[in-house]
């Protein structure tokens, strides 16, 4: 049987994944949880708290755990790689549960640059921006962080596009990203 712990951040995750970490109330995850709010708040001291413990979870199911477990089983190259992005990102766009990136919603709700969910959110970001910052230097890219940053706007453009209703924004997406790799020198098979 999972701890109360487990069961909260359960509970917590789908929640905050679709209605972001301010339009959620502690009452809505308890309820969510089948806990005690005192259980809550021994495991979690403050709201603040549990959502931090949620955007680790994010990180480790959603970005390492599902798209770049993705994007090394479909490609080996790392240009082939870097574009694999794209295509896990249209499959996703077409889902019905495609609640977009909990990422970028949850720093653009929090508006103060000091708030501790913000600023651990920024920080997730800069973690998927090293994973590709890792497949530039791969490729042979002379600055790897530039590209890393040029080719985050491309994957955070397409999922706010895709949000807005363009369900072809992730082939959008890498079609910029070819010009970028090709811009480059770097070998894609297709």
């Amino acid at each position: 049987m999972p701890s109360g712990r487990e069961r909260i951040l359960d509970a917590a995750y789908p929640l905050f994944s679709r209605s972001g970490i301010r339009a959620v109330g502690v009452d809505r995850i308890v309820d969510a949880a089948g806990v005690a709010k005192m259980t809550l708040y021994r495991n979690f001291p403050s709201k603040d708290e549990l959502a931090l413990a949620y955007l680790d979870m994010r990180e480790e199911r959603w970005t390492r755990g599902w798209l770049w477990d993705e994007i090394r089983r479909r490609a080996d190259m790392p240009g082939d790689r870097l574009l694999a992005i794209f295509d896990v990102f249209g499959e996703w766009f077409e889902r019905e549960d495609f609640e977009g990136c909990s990422f970028i919603n949850i720093l653009l709700e929090q508006d103060d640059a000091g708030d501790p969910v913000r600023v651990a959110t920024v920080q997730h970001l800069a973690n998927i921006r090293s994973l590709i910052q890792e497949l530039a230097s791969d490729a042979g890219i002379p600055d790897p962080d530039a590209f890393s940053r040029q080719w985050h706007i491309l994957m955070k453009g397409s999922i706010v596009s895709a949000g807005e209703g363009d369900r072809d924004a992730a082939r959008r997406a890498r079609e910029l990203g070819t010009l970028l790799l090709e811009r480059h020198g770097v070998p894609v098979s297709g």
